[in-house]
């Protein structure tokens, strides 16, 4: 007891009641030392007579043959503390269990490092998406807070209003305060001129090389972003085929089954089941397309170094392009004497670099050639190297027999140190281990990586495995834009923006691409243009409406294909010179008509182009070049008679387009266009278009309409009511003359032009004049005859509504007219006679008009009949 201290003779009788501890009824009891010891001492003396218990206990076990105190004899004697030991030490010899345990909590660690990085990396990419949504919201919303108000300054030029920002498609078409500099204007004319190009080509049905004129303009614009613009274009024509020029437009109606067709050439198997024989074909020239271009960007970037580094390169006198690519290595590899010492050298020579670069520019017939003329030294180091190399060289899919495929495995398992272009061509002519996709020292660039990729696809299946661009698509998908042009922010990651674009082209995601250019300001242009290119060959999927929205330009839904908002683009785009140059805005409106034959969204496209066609015109109002949009009139000053031999608009000569006649033209596009114009109180220009779409009737109501709003306007409107007002009279006039427009309506605009008329008299103090054109206008009686007065009053119920609700106005206005001639005669010099017989005249043109009130006296308000009152009695006093 001595070794045992207080502490654990506590711990221990703790213990002792531990399973009462479920017992919640149960009291606790807490014991001091003292009252322990006493409750002992009681217990002991308790059980002390146990002995007599003891010898009955023993004499009935030993009946039974049980000793007792024997027993207890031996129990007193066990030795408990070695009861729970073994006897003998045991060896752990469980090697598989171990193992075992070993490998699941390796498995078990594994997956929980596996799912902490998850989520750190789920939660950053979650912080991304919301940081570039935030921004992307942001932005749409400052343009559109900041497009309010924006108006159009004569001052200014063409190019001076193209400078606003973007905005949604379903957006206002007023622009933001914008300035881009000189270099972006001179951009944005020259590719105007070739989308005006391309629909003129459309229209006379010619084809036209899009993606070389596109070229030719970035070419002539230099920038920060037409470096890699130029490449992109280059990858694109070599992906289309399209050759740099096209039949004149007046040879392809006449030679139209010669005639080489580019728009939409590829829509069926691009847009079609990705599974088909020609959705494969079409993976597979993408693929060729790119690496052929990647080629072509190499072979000038050997040029280049040999030009620039003549002493070191040696070219000599010999054009071939093997001596150029001897000339490059020399440059990259040839130091103080010596080759690099990872370069395998045949007959002095590295000749396995040599072919490798000249395959890699494209040059497979100078490498074919070139192998021939060294077919010992190269078959000597390679069995039938030679044969099988021109064989893969020649080949359509770039591959070669199992045989020479099983032998180039061997040897690259076998020769780790072997020349790495050696082992690049080994690799590719057997396509070893495709899923291995760097080749040490080969590919080192991004172009080289993208390149010895696509040398490598093959949409055909290789003992079981598939190797084609989709499969490519998904490791660059995984890669991401960081991979190719860094961290947002990152030193250096300027001069690669467009690289990721450029590699979305080269695999085939070009509406990826497109979006990718899209991000950045400065490539806005460049990212419009391009899908149009691709619009027209048929290489870009448009989102349906139904999964559109306005806040982004892509969509990716969950295993579907990726699509763009084409016609959101273009409406942004379109938004910085609306009103200086609607023609060129109305070009681009055209092109989002060229999926028209997209399955289950091509009508919509049409759909969305009418409807941008209908903002243009009434975004374009107020500007100069309005009319030429929407078509002139003749000159000879009889306004609203269409000459169409001279004076079509640009909409009507792209009719074809925009999939209309002329009918549905006017139907579609002019009647909702000036309707929403009379709702924004562009009269004029409502009137107008009513007037193109040879809805004369409309033209008289929406004249009877403007007139009535502006009759009670200060000044009359100003010059907006005399353009008005001229222009009602000339319709008029025109109407008589053709005879149309009859109705209450024209009646209407009659009698408000002479009620007008009347109103300009007056303030010119003409007030005999302006008496005479209300008694003209037949509205308001100025004669004392009961039964004439009676009848006004009835037929005024049947007038048109632009007259019935201004009686409150035309009404004072007679009044007041007459007040005034009142107190001119009150303070003539006439003669007492005259006077009088003045008054008398006056007094009864009086009393007409207020009688003829009394009878319409609930269609006044109180404060009007009560002005008429007061005037009448000033007017039937003589003083």
């Amino acid at each position: 007891m001595s070794n045992i201290d207080l502490a654990s003779i506590l711990t221990s009788s703790n213990a002792l009641n531990a399973h009462l501890q479920t017992r919640p009824d149960l009291p606790t009891v807490n014991l001091g030392l003292d009252q322990v010891e006493l409750q002992s001492r009681r217990l002991v003396n308790k059980y002390s007579g146990a002995s007599a218990s003891d010898s009955r206990a023993n004499y009935l076990l030993a009946q039974a043959h049980v000793d007792a105190p024997a027993l207890a004899s031996s129990i007193a004697a066990l030795n408990t503390s070695t009861t729970f030991s073994p006897l003998q030490p045991l060896l752990d010899t469980d090697v598989p269990g171990y193992l075992r345990h070993a490998h699941e909590q390796t498995l078990i660690s594994t997956i929980e490092e596996g799912r902490r990085e998850t989520e750190t990396e789920f939660y950053q990419v979650l912080e991304e998406r919301v940081r570039r949504d935030w921004e992307a919201r942001k932005k749409r919303v400052f343009e559109e807070l900041g497009g309010r108000g924006f108006a159009v300054e004569p001052s200014r030029s063409a190019s001076d209003l193209r400078a606003t920002q973007r905005g949604n498609l379903g957006a206002s078409f007023s622009a933001a305060s914008f300035t881009p500099n000189l270099q972006m204007h001179q951009k944005m004319m020259a590719y105007d001129r070739v989308i005006s190009e391309l629909n003129s080509a459309r229209i006379g049905g010619a084809s036209y090389p899009v993606v070389h004129t596109l070229f030719d303009a970035t070419r002539s614009v230099a920038g920060e972003s037409s470096s890699q613009m130029l490449e992109i274009l280059q990858i694109l024509a070599k992906i289309t085929g399209e050759p740099q020029s096209g039949l004149p437009q007046s040879h392809s109606g006449a030679h139209l089954l010669n005639t080489p067709q580019y728009e939409r050439k590829f829509a069926k198997a691009y847009l079609g089941d990705e599974n088909t024989k020609d959705a494969i074909q079409l993976r597979t020239r993408i693929a060729r397309g790119s690496k052929a271009a990647l080629e072509q960007q190499y072979w000038d970037v050997i040029e280049r170094t040999v030009l620039s580094n003549p002493s070191q390169a040696a070219l000599g006198g010999d054009p071939s392009a093997a001596n150029h690519v001897r000339a490059f290595l020399a440059v990259r590899f040839y130091r103080n004497g010596q080759w690099d010492e990872r370069l395998e050298l045949l007959s002095g020579r590295p000749l396995w670099a040599q072919l490798f670069f000249l395959v890699r520019s494209g040059q497979a017939d100078d490498a074919i050639e070139l192998a021939t003329k060294n077919r010992a030294a190269l078959d000597n180091r390679q069995r039938d190297f030679c044969a099988q190399f021109q064989k893969w060289a020649r080949s359509d899919d770039g591959g070669i027999i199992d045989t020479g495929r099983n032998t180039f495995r061997t040897h690259l398992e076998h020769s780790p140190t072997v020349d790495p272009f050696k082992a690049a061509l080994f690799k590719l002519m057997g396509r070893v281990e495709p899923h291995k996709r760097n080749v040490p020292y080969v590919t080192s660039t991004t172009e080289d990586w993208l390149w010895f990729q696509l040398a490598m696809i093959n949409e055909t299946s290789i003992s079981g495995e598939t190797n084609g661009l989709k499969e490519l698509v998904d490791v660059l998908l995984g890669y991401g834009e960081r991979h190719f042009e860094g961290a947002p922010g990152q030193k250096g990651t300027t001069s690669r923006h467009g690289t990721w674009a450029k590699v979305l082209l080269i695999c085939g995601q070009f509406e990826r691409a497109v979006a990718s250019l899209y991000e950045r300001p400065e490539t806005h242009t460049e990212a419009v243009h391009l899908a149009v290119a691709l619009a027209y060959h048929g290489l870009l999927r448009v989102t349906p409406r139904a999964e559109a929205s306005d806040a982004t330009i892509l969509s990716t839904p969950f295993n579907q294909r990726p699509s763009l908002n084409f016609a959101l683009i273009i409406a942004r785009y379109i938004r910085q010179f609306i009103r200086s140059d609607p023609k060129e805005a109305i070009q681009y409106v055209y092109c989002v008509c060229i999926s028209a034959d997209q399955p289950g969204v091509g009508q919509e496209q049409v759909e969305t182009a009418w409807d941008l066609c209908r903002k243009v015109i009434v975004g374009a109002e107020k500007s100069g070049g309005w009319e030429e949009l929407v078509g002139g009139f003749r000159p000879d000053g009889l306004k609203f008679v269409r000459k169409l031999s001279d004076f079509n608009g640009e909409l009507e000569r792209g009719l074809p387009l925009l999939k209309l006649d002329i009918a549905k033209y006017h139907e579609i596009i002019l009647l909702p266009a000036a309707r929403q114009s009379e709702r924004e109180k562009h009269i004029n220009e409502a009137i107008k278009l009513y007037n193109l779409a040879d809805a004369h009737d409309t033209v008289i109501a929406c004249l009877a309409r403007a007139l009535s709003d502006m009759i009670d306007e200060p000044d009359d409107g100003g010059a907006a009511g005399m353009e008005l007002a001229q222009t009602a009279k000339d319709i008029l006039r025109h109407y008589e003359r053709t005879n149309r427009g009859a109705g209450k309506a024209k009646d209407a605009v009659t009698k408000l032009l002479k009620i007008r008329a009347a109103r300009e008299a007056m303030q010119k103090g003409n007030l005999d004049a302006a008496l005479q054109a209300i008694d003209s206008a037949n509205l308001v009686p100025l004669d004392y005859d009961v039964s004439m007065i009676t009848k006004l009053a009835e037929d005024f119920k049947e007038h048109d509504e632009s007259i019935t609700r201004n009686l409150q106005a035309f009404l004072p206005l007679t009044m007041q007219i007459l007040h005034r001639q009142h107190q001119i005669v009150k303070h003539s010099m006439l003669s007492n006679a005259a006077r009088d017989a003045a008054y008398a005249v006056l007094q009864i043109k009086a009393r007409a008009i207020m009688m003829f009130a009394g009878m319409l006296k609930y269609r006044m308000s109180a404060d009007v009949y009560s002005t008429l009152n007061v005037m009448f009695v000033d007017i039937q006093l003589k003083k």
